[in-house]
């Protein structure tokens, strides 16, 4: 949803490179040893399956959504105090429980199967997620812990923590981003009305054939109009929002929430009414859930005009100080400085025979980041091309590069330039031109 409920847009395939993310196509690595992986006492074997690298781990401990001050945890603690404020218990007391300190250290059958999610689904391929073996992995959507605190009697709460997808390189995307999920159940005594209805028809579209038409509508309203509250909430009674319908593979029906931003209209969250299967696997055999997610990086950037999502790991207190006492409404981001870039082509030809269709580029993006950090700011492909006479296929990415807060020098942008052509010579072995 936005990232969590919209999970299958991080599947959407390269213009210039229409097979990089297609099943067992992989970009063939030289070498295929691989260490082993120690995290929290406990060692993960690596397989063929291993592809998370030092730099992805080294962000599993900085929990910066709930750094104080940090804009990712202020954006967390305003929907917090939304829920807390709109849904309380009989004795007063905040109806939500709040959980987002989980392990985002799951296996791959929480990950995937206990959302429904088909065994033949590109989002499993190691072109998408990180895995540390072939049975665990980091998260790749917080909603990996609905199935588990729903069965441990749960029937209110809120996930946030950190997620881990492999993806491309700009101002938008990060390997690592937040994300906060939300499930909410009802039963035939809290809505007061028949929930299933045995039926032998098909699904229709606007509902699960389990489902009584009555049940659904209701739960929809509830979830619309807490949802809409809670974008006024956040960004104020003058934004202008719509509903649109998508397909999500754990709730039906489902829908995307938009606002207008900047004279366009941006996806915020993503929702729906929750599969039943999944319920039903959870003990409930007769109830009606809706659940939504939402991406914390989004909404802070567009609550205050950050521009570049490399900023919310940075360290600097010219940029954090920004923050401090919760930012008052209206109150934007304003740039510590603007330092220029410095850009570097990356030209060479794949190995043997091997087609442009056949290379991985987020194995690519992979050995950048690992390499260049945070002062790599956009990777793109610039050109690609066939040598007419020996067959053999050229790639040319180009490497933007651009430190938040120095001037980076060429000779700094071209020794990190010159270590990542080192790094995918080795790891794939390519040929530099």
């Amino acid at each position: 949803m936005s990232a969590v409920l919209n999970f299958h847009k991080i599947l959407q395939i390269s213009k210039l490179l229409p097979g990089v993310l297609s099943r067992g196509l992989s970009t063939k690595v030289a070498s295929d040893k691989k260490a082993d992986i120690e995290l929290n006492h406990r060692l993960y074997r690596a397989d063929e399956w291993t592809n998370v690298n030092p730099k992805i781990l080294s962000f599993l401990e900085r929990k910066i959504h709930l750094q104080e001050h940090h804009p990712l945890s202020i954006v967390r603690e305003k929907i917090v105090k939304y829920f807390g404020e709109k849904y309380r218990n009989s004795r007063g007391n905040p109806l939500f429980s709040v959980y987002d300190s989980l392990s985002p250290i799951v296996s791959v059958r929480e990950n995937f199967d206990s959302l429904l999610i088909p065994e033949d689904h590109p989002s499993r391929d190691k072109s998408q997620s990180y895995y540390l073996n072939k049975e665990f992995m980091l998260r790749a959507h917080t909603t990996v812990h609905q199935a588990e605190l729903i069965t441990s009697g749960l029937d209110n709460f809120l996930m946030v923590g950190d997620v881990y997808r492999r993806d491309e390189i700009n101002s938008t995307h990060y390997p690592v981003f937040h994300q906060l999920d939300a499930v909410r159940i009802h039963t035939t005594k809290s809505l007061e009305i028949p929930i299933i209805e045995v039926s032998g028809r098909e699904e229709p579209k606007n509902r699960q054939a389990c489902h009584t038409l009555e049940a659904v509508e209701r739960v929809e309203k509830e979830l619309k109009d807490t949802l809409v509250g809670l974008v006024l909430a956040i960004f104020g009674d003058k934004i202008e929002y719509r509903w649109v319908d998508q397909y999500f593979p754990f709730t039906h029906p489902s829908w995307e929430l938009e606002i207008f931003y900047r004279d366009d209209w941006l996806e915020i969250l993503g929702c729906g009414i929750m599969r039943n299967a999944i319920l039903q696997r959870c003990g409930h055999t007769n109830a009606i859930g809706y659940a939504f997610g939402l991406g914390l990086e989004r909404l802070a950037m567009a609550l205050y005009q950050i521009p570049d999502i490399r900023l919310f790991w940075s360290r600097d207190s010219g940029f954090l100080n920004q923050f401090t006492g919760n930012m008052p409404p209206g109150k934007v981001y304003k740039a510590v400085s603007v330092f220029p870039q410095c850009s570097n082509d990356l030209s060479f030809w794949l190995p043997g025979q091997t087609g442009a269709e056949s290379f991985d580029a987020n194995d690519l993006y992979d050995v950048v980041r690992s390499v260049g950090g945070d002062v790599v700011e956009q990777v793109h492909l610039q050109d690609q091309f066939k040598h007419p006479k020996t067959g053999r296929t050229s790639l040319c990415f180009r490497i933007i590069y651009r430190h938040m807060e120095r001037t980076l020098t060429q000779a700094e942008v071209n020794g990190i330039h010159r270590r990542i052509a080192e790094n995918l010579v080795e790891k794939f072995n390519i040929e530099i031109r």
